[in-house]
């Protein structure tokens, strides 16, 4: 995934769990599932956001839900490895907005001397 545990620390930091499972449900893919280890990006053993869950067939590209992440996730967060922090989305019903957007690399460097 593209998402790491910098932005979602709880799965390794005391074993969390989070359903995962893909944003667009396939009917023929649905049917091949998994037990598999979602891992992110960052060079780090404890990188994973799910160790052995069950998981539908997925391919590069594949947008995928992890739930209940919650408040929890985004105060854990960090910039941990230059990443940005996720925005922040609300969701009411069908509804969503961004009510904290991605921050930027400026942001990042912001406090830096040169």
């Amino acid at each position: 995934m593209d998402a790491a545990m910098n932005d979602l620390i709880r799965p390794v930091l005391y074993g969390a769990t989070h359903a995962i499972t893909p944003a667009v449900r396939d009917q023929e893919r649905a049917r091949k599932v998994a037990r598999v280890d979602v891992v992110g990006p960052v060079c780090e053993s404890g990188d994973f956001l799910a160790c052995g869950t069950s998981l539908p067939a997925v391919q590069a590209g594949d947008v995928l839900v992890v739930w209940t992440a919650g408040a929890y996730g985004f105060v854990q967060s960090s910039n941990y490895n230059a990443r940005r922090r996720a925005p922040e989305v609300l969701v009411e019903g069908r509804e969503f907005r961004i009510v904290r957007q991605r921050e930027t690399y400026d942001d990042l460097v912001r406090g830096e001397q040169l």
